[in-house]
C-alpha cells in the first residue's frame, strides 16, 4: 500500500506538527475496515490526533483510498475550526480524489518529482 500526501496537506501537517506515522496509522485503521467516515467517491474521512492529545477533538483527514492500493491526503482540517466541508468541495476533491487514484505509476513518479506529491514512507524505508 503505498500512500502520499499533497503539496497542501504537507504544508498542513508541518504547521501542524503531524507526523507521517499519524498518517500512516490512520490508513492502517482503514485498512482493517475502521474508517470513520466514507464519503463516497474514494474518499474518506479519518481522525488523525493532535499532538499530546486523543483523535475525537483532533484533525479530520479527507483521504482518497483504494483498500490495497494508493492513499492520497488531499485535504485536513481541525474539529474546532470547521464541522466539515462544504458539498461543493467535497465535489471537488472527490474529482481530485478519483484522478490520483486512476493516475499510473508514470504519473506518481512524475508528482513527486515536481513536488506535487510526497510519499508517506515507513521508518525502515527512510535513510
Amino acid at each position: 500500500m503505498r500512500i502520499f500526501k499533497t503539496r497542501w496537506l504537507v504544508r498542513y501537517a508541518r504547521r501542524q506538527r503531524i507526523g507521517d506515522a499519524s498518517l500512516r496509522e490512520a490508513i492502517e485503521r482503514a485498512g482493517r475496515g475502521l474508517i470513520d467516515a466514507d464519503l463516497g467517491g474514494g474518499i474518506i474521512k479519518q481522525r488523525v490526533a493532535r499532538a499530546g492529545q486523543g483523535r475525537s477533538g483532533g484533525h479530520r483527514m479527507l483521504v482518497a483510498y483504494r483498500a490495497g492500493s494508493r492513499a492520497v491526503f488531499l485535504y485536513a482540517f481541525a474539529k474546532n475550526e470547521r464541522d466539515n466541508i462544504d458539498p461543493d468541495e467535497l465535489l471537488t476533491l472527490r474529482e481530485i480524489g478519483a484522478a490520483w487514484l486512476a493516475a499510473d505509476a508514470q504519473r506518481i513518479t512524475d508528482a513527486i518529482g515536481q513536488g506535487i506529491l510526497q510519499e508517506v514512507v515507513n521508518e525502515d524505508q527512510e535513510t
